[in-house]
This record gives C-alpha cells, sequence and structure tokens, in this order.
C-alpha cells in the first residue's frame, strides 16, 4: 500500500513538472495583457496579431514544407535501409554500413550540423531550403530505420515465399504483400522524422540560409529579445495539432484493434 501511494505520487509530481508549464503556456496565450506574466483578462488578441505576423506564418510554411519533404524522404531511405539490415545479412561492409545508419542517434547535434555545413561549404553549396531538407533527413532517417527494422525483425516470409511460389514478382509482392504488412511501421518513422524535423533548432540553424527561416529559429530568436504572447499562441496551436494528432493516432489503433479481434472470431466461427 506505501509503494503504491508513493508511486503515484512520484508519478503526479512528475506529470506535473512536465505539463503544468504547458499548461502556463495556454493559459497565458488568451492573456489580454502584453507583459506574459501580468494576467490582463481573456482576450483573442494575440491570435489575431500572430496571423498578421507575416515573419511567423512564413516560418511556419517553410518549416511544414520542410518537415514534410525530408519526412517522405527520411521514410524512403529508412525503409530501403531497414530492408537491406534484415534480409542481406552477409553483405561485404554490412557492419560499416549499419554503424553509419546509427550513428546519428549517438552523434551531438552540434557535429552533425557542423559537419553539414562544412560538406556544404566545401562543395559550394549555397544554403538555403533544400540544405535543411537534406540536414533533416540525414539525421532523421536513422529513426524510421529502427523503426521498420523492429516490424520486419517478426515480419512472416512464409507470406511473401507463398505470393513469390504462385508467380508473382518480387517488386509487386514488395508492393503487395510486404509493403502493407509493414505499413503501420512505415507510417509510425514517418510520423516521427516529421516531428524531429518540426522540432530541430541545432542542425537546422547551421545549415539554413536567406528565405529559410524554420519557425523554431524564428521562435528562438525573438525569445532572445524577450517573449511576446504571439509566440504563446503560437505554440499553443502547435501543442493542439499535436494532440490531436495522438488523438487521432489512439483511435485509428483502437479501430485496427476492434476490426483485428473481429476478423480473428469470424475466422475461429467459420
Amino acid at each position: 500500500m506505501k509503494n503504491s501511494r508513493f508511486d503515484a505520487t512520484v508519478l503526479t509530481l512528475g506529470f506535473a513538472f512536465l505539463y503544468i508549464p504547458i499548461l502556463i503556456l495556454v493559459i497565458y496565450s488568451f492573456n489580454a495583457s502584453r507583459l506574459v506574466t501580468v494576467w490582463g483578462g481573456f482576450s483573442l488578441t494575440w491570435y489575431q496579431q500572430m496571423w498578421s505576423n507575416q515573419g511567423l506564418m512564413d516560418a511556419a510554411w517553410v518549416t511544414a514544407r520542410v518537415a514534410v519533404i525530408s519526412a517522405t524522404i527520411a521514410t524512403i531511405l529508412g525503409t530501403l535501409a531497414a530492408l537491406t539490415l534484415v534480409r542481406f545479412r552477409k553483405i561485404p561492409g554490412r557492419l560499416l554500413f549499419s554503424g553509419m545508419i546509427y550513428a546519428p542517434l549517438v552523434m551531438p547535434e552540434v557535429i552533425t550540423g557542423l559537419s553539414l555545413l562544412l560538406l556544404f561549404v566545401s562543395l559550394d553549396i549555397d544554403r538555403g531550403f533544400w540544405t535543411v531538407i537534406i540536414a533533416h533527413t540525414t539525421f532523421s532517417m536513422c529513426y524510421v530505420a529502427i523503426v521498420v527494422q523492429s516490424r520486419l525483425l517478426t515480419f512472416d516470409r512464409s507470406l511473401e515465399e507463398a505470393a513469390l511460389d504462385l508467380g508473382c514478382p518480387p517488386v509487386k509482392t514488395f508492393f503487395r504483400i510486404t509493403l502493407p504488412l509493414i505499413l503501420p511501421a512505415v507510417l509510425a518513422g514517418w510520423m516521427l522524422a516529421f516531428t524531429l524535423s518540426l522540432d530541430d533548432l541545432v542542425i537546422a540553424s547551421f545549415n539554413t540560409g536567406p528565405g529559410a527561416t524554420t519557425l523554431p529559429i524564428k521562435i528562438y530568436s525573438q525569445v532572445r529579445l524577450g517573449v511576446t504572447p504571439e509566440i504563446n499562441a503560437i505554440c499553443t496551436i502547435l501543442i493542439g495539432l499535436v494532440a490531436l494528432g495522438v488523438i487521432a493516432a489512439s483511435v485509428a489503433t483502437k479501430r485496427n484493434e476492434v476490426r483485428r479481434q473481429r476478423d480473428e472470431q469470424a475466422a475461429a466461427q467459420g
């Protein structure tokens, strides 16, 4: 009984430490006062000001485009890397290849960002929108590879072998059999890469250029001069979008689980 109370207390304190600052930020995004630490009444003024702030809107649009493109490329490359690591265990240089895939996981972001910056400078590539995409793809691809690889390790290859025995070409087998079965892991990898891209500040700051200012860089540059209620407003919108994404994913997972159980029951009865 004492242990359960202690665990509940520690858990409560942990959640409070994590979520009370977020709750305060959300509350003060509706503050009528320009002073972010002084409550001046409920107001939606700063949300209106946020939408009219062209700098914030441009940074948000750049961030969304970078996140979608880099997550998509990272998902494709990460899935191919996972297939290579799982299906081709005896290829020359496999250990080196796996080490290169997993290196960004343990590499400090400062080193990754600086090394990519030196690469672009040595190749005389102007930094901008596409260099940020390349940088984000580089460090997020390894996360996709790990997620997809964990699914492939438990994949039943007899399904592929049955399709091949029936005359289905290998490429068609992958798209008709393998990909649909590992699709949840692929989508999870894409969402993880998308989230990492939205959140990144260090790597993007090394590799950005004119016209490619992401939202974290924009917020950081404004916070150094003082927090404004507009930043609270746009952060609240991001929190809301993340919450909606989590709820949608939970509902979809629950529906898939119910559908799977219903199919298993129907198969057992049949």
